[in-house]
């Protein structure tokens, strides 16, 4: 294994110039407080890295700590960033007054008939899909069939209606059209950085005074009544650990609010404790990517959070509906040892089957999901299911074909023209054949559009396609703000549609754009499957890849360069010494933190203009996680300091400031500054105007100078300065390295200080330690 390139530092002072020899003169790393994470859905290498405090900047960058409990831009932590934490941390150790701890599990006919309604709901997923005829609601979840198929489950799961009541359904309306009709293009608008919907100002102070009650912050107030809706305040009087739904709570904190409420009446084996526990244990696994849980790793974390009986209480959040139940891979047969669908077998009536291999594991792998990835997944496959089959070969390719620059592109068109759904990989020099595509199918006549992760991405494919109409950001095609718009029948009125940036859908958002594509729409899923995956919850591009369930194009277009061949060795695991005699990269070794930090400003302010031309606001720094010595934190404070000093006169933002407007979690968008007044904060989003109302500047801008790995994903600068402190070590894996070395287009800098954790990383294979459904889903035959 060979260290980073060899290089000069550009530009720099004499002293500072000597760049160490590639393998021996690394220095050791410092010691630091912990490792950092750099991604809004951690997992083993590929998610996140470790990060230790996110307080500070939640809700404003998908970001989560080692543990994965605790997200910027996800959740929030807005207990601790309101300073309140402590008033609601007491957390309860297992002791007062427990609820029953040998509740019997529910009857084996209830387990049936659960998973008996699951299969018939599936069905009827199917079935239903052709009766849609509304939009789906632009930026939103899940609307439409899928808000009643919700209906349904919980009807059954309540047992207002029968399970058999939903087994008989009417015969399904005419399926959609195989074409959209024309239509006009909807008038574009502006796009405001609009606030949420904030709750009726009685329901929160409703909610205020009974938080008021327990102990909790005043600030929970609003989130709760957004969260719990007018009721909230009554809700939490009823059952006060319903606080846990709302963003950024922990279980310590709801516990010392239900003890302050109920007294002698809480114990940890409350049945609604454990019914929040349940649905909190994967909401926050939703944060690590993960659409659904083993149900016994749930319950191994109930005991965790002293539980008495794990086993019942996941029989119990069944019950009740917070978590559905599956058996991938063996639907149509039952566990059939008297327990509840929430507590599979276990071979020998064994209590050790948590403990995990050996006579007590579970003969299948039985899944607990929360409804809304459940119902994401199932829908989404249906979909893709849906375009598989409704593929027409319209149009004559192959002269498009013949006449394409590429072997690769000529091999997307091709497949393009047989199928309904392709997937294509690829690194940043394979963005010229979707764009290639793109162009033939327009000059067939067809309706063709890109649409990417980032307005950077957006600005990139249209200059690939040489017409700006041809690209649309994801976020603006579904909210249509971009775009050609939606029919009649509230499909998007395409014929082809590539996403590029594939890796960077999450499953919810991929369930909207999949049911907002008309029957015979040609989907081409476009991404490099090195970089870091979604934010959210899911891996779809991923999950396609690996069910096969479509014809795949491996591009065999090289990036070209030093960089593009740095970043294809790390790509296979080897971390390889390139010539670069412009300078093109460049490894700056340091001993510590505070050192990494100057040799970062001094590269961005002085020696990557000087010497390679790129000027300071077109070079991007990038680094492992938020906090720590050498975290986003710390190098936006330097950076603003040597290039835009100022007193921060709104919200510590002056006129002038890089900046990052997080308007959704897992959006980032780089901005500028350009003023302030009472309207909120004007920024410039990439010729953009955008104006962030004061109340959301603290959850949704921060400065950005510097960004992390999952923050950069989807966009590209000129210059590049990947910063890597001695505390980041356990932080690094393929996944992130090979992100964030190939975000540079002409130099990358490395401030090296994590000596031969980097090689070590690069070399370890990815890790997809992601549970998901949608792979099988895809995988299992429709009936």
């Amino acid at each position: 294994m060979t260290a980073l390139p060899r290089g000069e530092t550009p530009g720099s002072p004499a002293a500072d110039d000597d760049v160490a020899p590639p393998s021996s003169a690394v220095p050791a790393p410092s010691t630091g407080d912990g490792p950092e994470t750099d991604g809004g859905a951690p997992g083993a290498g590929e998610r996140a890295e470790a990060t230790d405090d996110t307080a500070d900047d939640d809700t404003a960058d998908g970001e989560t700590d080692s543990a994965g409990e605790a997200t910027d831009g996800d959740t929030g932590d807005a207990a601790d960033d309101t300073g309140g934490a402590d008033d609601t941390a007491d957390a309860a150790k297992g002791s007062g007054a427990g609820a029953d701890a040998d509740a019997a599990p529910a009857p084996l006919s209830e387990a049936e008939a659960e998973l008996a309604a699951q299969r018939e709901l599936r069905e009827r997923i199917e079935r239903r899909k052709a009766e849609k005829e509304g939009p789906i609601a632009a930026g939103g979840k899940l609307s439409g069939k899928a808000a009643d198929l919700l209906a349904a489950v919980r009807a059954v799961e309540s047992g207002e209606q029968p399970a058999t009541s939903f087994f008989d359904s009417p015969a399904p309306a005419a399926p959609r059209r195989t074409a959209p009709e024309p239509a006009p293009a909807r008038p574009r608008v502006p796009e405001p950085a609009r606030a949420p919907q904030s709750a009726p100002p009685e329901a929160v102070a409703a909610a205020a005074a009974v938080l008021a009650e327990g102990g909790a912050p005043a600030a929970l107030a609003g989130p709760a009544a957004e969260t719990l809706g007018a009721q909230a305040a009554d809700a939490l009087r009823t059952d006060p650990w319903q606080l846990l739904g709302v963003p950024g709570v922990k279980p310590e904190q709801a516990d010392g609010f239900a003890r302050a409420l109920l007294g002698a009446e809480c114990g940890p084996d409350d049945e609604r404790r454990t019914a929040a526990l349940v649905g909190w244990l994967l909401e926050r696994a939703a944060l690590r990517g993960h659409t659904a849980l083993d149900a016994s790793e749930v319950r191994a974390a109930l005991a965790e959070r002293s539980v008495a009986d794990p086993e019942a209480a996941v029989q119990h959040a069944v019950a009740e509906g917070v978590v559905l139940v599956f058996q991938d891979g063996q639907e149509d047969e039952q566990v059939h040892d008297g327990q509840g669908s929430g507590a599979p077998a276990e071979s020998d009536g064994d209590e050790g089957g948590d403990e995990g291999a050996g006579a007590g594991q579970e003969p299948v792998q039985v899944l607990l999901g929360l409804d809304r990835y459940a119902l994401a997944e199932e829908s989404l496959a249906d979909g893709l299911a849906r375009l598989v089959n409704a593929c027409e070969k319209d149009a004559d390719w192959e002269q498009a074909a013949s006449a394409a620059d590429s072997p690769s592109a000529a091999e997307l068109i091709r497949a393009v023209a047989a199928h309904g759904l392709v997937a294509h990989t690829g690194g940043e020099a394979a963005r010229a054949e979707p764009a290639a595509l793109i162009t033939a199918a327009r000059a067939l006549g067809l309706r063709a559009l890109g649409a990417t992760h980032s307005a950077d991405g957006r600005r990139r494919l249209a200059g690939a396609t040489g017409d700006p109409e041809t690209a649309v950001t994801l976020a603006g095609l579904l909210s249509g703000e971009q775009g050609p718009g939606r029919d009649g029948e509230g499909a998007i009125a395409v014929d082809l549609l590539v996403v590029l940036d594939a890796p960077q859908l999450d499953v919810e958002t991929a369930a909207i754009l999949v049911e907002s594509l008309a029957d015979g729409t040609r989907l081409v899923l476009s991404g490099d499957p090195g970089v870091l995956g979604s934010a959210g919850a899911g891996r779809v591009f991923a999950d396609v890849l690996a069910a096969r369930a479509c014809p795949q194009i491996v591009s065999r277009t090289p990036d070209p360069g030093p960089i593009g061949e740095l970043v294809s060795g790390i790509g296979i695991g080897e971390l390889n010494q390139v010539e670069a005699p412009g300078k093109e990269v460049v490894i700056v070794p340091v001993r510590d933190a505070g050192e990494a930090v100057h040799r970062t400003v001094q590269l961005v302010a002085d020696s990557v203009p000087r010497a390679i031309g790129v000027p300071s606001s077109d070079t991007q720094v990038i680094t492992v996680g938020h906090g720590g010595s050498a975290g986003t934190r710390a190098l936006n404070a330097a950076l603003k300091q040597r290039l835009n000093p100022g007193p921060g006169r709104f919200g510590g933002f002056d006129p002038g400031d890089r900046v990052v407007h997080v308007p959704a979690p897992g959006r980032a968008e780089p901005a500028v500054v350009v003023s302030a007044d009472a309207e909120g904060l004007h920024l410039d989003c990439a010729g953009t105007e955008v104006v962030v109302a004061q109340e959301r500047v603290e959850s949704s801008v921060r400065h950005g100078w510097a960004l992390s790995a999952h923050q950069a994903a989807g966009m590209r600068w000129p210059a590049v300065v990947v910063v890597l402190p001695g505390d980041a070590a356990q932080g690094l894996s393929r996944s992130w390295v090979y992100t964030a070395f190939s975000r540079g287009e002409r130099h990358l800098s490395v401030v090296h200080g994590v000596d031969q954790a980097l090689p070590r990383a690069v070399a370890q294979p990815p890790a997809q330690d992601c549970t998901t459904r949608l792979r099988t889903l895809l995988e299992t035959p429709a009936d």
